[in-house]
């Protein structure tokens, strides 16, 4: 099936609608060779206390995408009613896996889909996401920063470049693997494969998607289509690269080389909490949700998707 989101997103404002205390961190002079280290971040004691920051850890659940979708569109939603009141205290930050299904930005194009559209192998939703289509599936972390960029830097460009540096450190500090950039392109890419595809929305300055990092995904659905509508280039997973680093000696510890796909994705994810809590000086503070909540929440925001489409 294709869903498509009817248009919920204002226009972001150029500036803030009331005075906000904005942070001048490290972030703010990311650059394309990630140079940035640990000691050129600011301590708290210079800064004051860290933003505060919801984390709902379901990284080890499979999440239909659909119910993922509604909860990330309700929080915003709550969010901006909260910037109107001036009671806007914490950012969010949702990661979890989720169940085989091809994504859609606003603009995506069916030509890189290689399967007829009436007849697709797995669910296809259309989303008010940047970016082409991509897959998203089990032994995949899919992270969704639902953060407000005034209290961080009100750039759509930083914040693409701050969620790449997230993943860049998480496949360094854990895994002694090297990623970079590619100009002209937002992800994360090691050599030809691309690791991380990012795709985001920010709504009045709120961010909701994300992004997802490639573990130990089974890449054969991404045969199907055309990922980030880049034809020259592969996708790539970490257990994969760490199979060929471990073959030329490469690469990493006892503990990462030798680990299941359950530990990869624990020792991934842990890896990624940090990073993230780290690149956008953050307080994290961990809250629990049921399967139960995640289907009232879908439920109460059902008005933000439409079924156009059923095979």
């Amino acid at each position: 099936m294709i869903l498509a989101a009817t248009h919920c997103v204002s226009s972001a404002p150029t500036r803030p609608t009331r005075k906000y205390s904005r942070r001048n961190h490290v972030l703010s002079k990311l650059n394309p060779l990630s140079n940035i280290n640990d000691s050129e971040a600011t301590s708290k004691a210079d800064e004051g206390r860290r933003r505060r920051c919801e984390c709902f850890n379901l990284y080890n659940k499979l999440v239909p995408y659909g119910e993922a979708w509604a909860w990330q569109k309700s929080i915003v939603e709550k969010k901006k009613a909260l910037v109107q009141e001036n009671r806007d205290y914490s950012d969010t930050v949702i990661i979890l896996q989720h169940y085989p299904v091809y994504t859609l930005g606003t603009r995506s194009s069916k030509e890189y889909l290689n399967f007829d559209i009436k007849d697709p192998p797995y669910d296809v939703y259309r989303t008010e996401r940047g970016g082409e289509v991509t897959y998203h599936g089990p032994g995949q972390l899919v992270m969704y920063p639902i953060i407000n960029l005034r209290y961080h830097k009100m750039d759509l460009h930083w914040y693409l470049r701050a969620l790449e540096e997230v993943v860049i450190r998480v496949l360094f500090s854990t895994f002694s693997i090297k990623a970079s950039r590619l100009e002209g392109f937002t992800g994360v890419w090691v050599g030809d494969q691309k690791l991380a595809a990012i795709g985001v929305r920010v709504s009045q300055w709120i961010t909701y998607h994300g992004l997802a990092l490639n573990v130990t995904t089974d890449l054969t659905p991404f045969q199907q289509i055309v990922p980030c509508g880049i034809r020259n280039r592969q996708v790539g997973s970490m257990k994969g690269l760490l199979g060929e680093f471990l073959s030329s000696g490469r690469c990493g510890t006892a503990d990462t080389l030798h680990s299941d796909d359950c530990q990869l994705i624990d020792i991934a994810y842990n890896s990624l909490i940090k990073e993230f809590a780290e690149v956008f000086q953050l307080e994290l503070y961990h809250k629990a949700i049921s399967t139960l909540e995640l289907v009232k929440e879908e439920l109460s925001s059902s008005q933000f998707g439409k079924l156009i489409f059923e095979r």
